[in-house]
């Protein structure tokens, strides 16, 4: 009798923890049918909802925007020598005024591709070597009239308005010395689903 109530309770385990599994799937494919790429996207808008310049010597510059019902992700990316990139970096200082390091088996190498990977990139998580990284909080967002960068409530870097109503808005920056010539910016902002106006005119820039 015991024997078989335990197989019993086990079986029931066995289909809570299916059904559990099976609902979890299911949000998650409700949230990536909801997420959309906008069209039009540019890296001169991005820049710009960003607070941050895009320097006019910027090479391979490319942009996308996602729309989520949690909140929009806006990317953004380029290249400059090295030179340029450190000159770029004192304009731009993180907070702080120090840039971070990936540490060994911080265990970033297991990021799923999911933002940079839109424009053929890596996720900037991933990257080992000659990589910094660090929030950035441009002045400038404050006299764009920018309508909502932020943090989310869970980014790496600490814990902030997740719907960008305080006066620091910060995007992530990672920075990657991927040539002996070049450097690659990697930039990400958040903003509050449908605060930001997306762009009119259809583009290809963001691939």
């Amino acid at each position: 009798m015991g024997v078989a109530i335990g197989v019993l309770a086990l079986a029931s385990a066995v289909i809570t923890a299916g059904w559990l599994l099976d609902r979890a799937a299911d949000r998650a494919v409700e949230q990536a049918a909801e997420a959309r790429w906008a069209e039009g996207v540019t890296p001169e808008w991005m820049s710009e909802q960003m607070g941050l310049d895009l320097p006019d010597t910027a090479q391979s510059p490319q942009a996308a925007y996602q729309v989520t019902s949690r909140f929009d992700t806006g990317l953004l990316t380029f290249t400059l020598t090295r030179s340029e990139a450190e000159s770029y970096l004192k304009e731009h200082p993180p907070e702080g005024n120090k840039w971070l390091e990936p540490q060994p088996h911080s265990g970033k190498a297991s990021v799923a591709p999911h933002d940079f990977a839109h424009l053929g990139l890596p996720e900037p998580e991933t990257l080992k070597d000659g990589v910094r990284y660090g929030d950035v909080c441009p002045r400038a967002a404050k006299s764009t009239g920018n309508p909502g960068v932020s943090k989310t409530p869970d980014s790496q870097y600490g814990v902030s308005d997740p719907y960008g109503m305080s006066d620091e808005r910060c995007v992530e920056v990672y920075v990657h010395e991927f040539s002996p010539q070049r450097t690659r910016f990697y930039i990400r902002a958040h903003f509050e689903p449908g605060i930001s106006p997306l762009p009119a005119t259809p583009s290809s820039s963001a691939g």
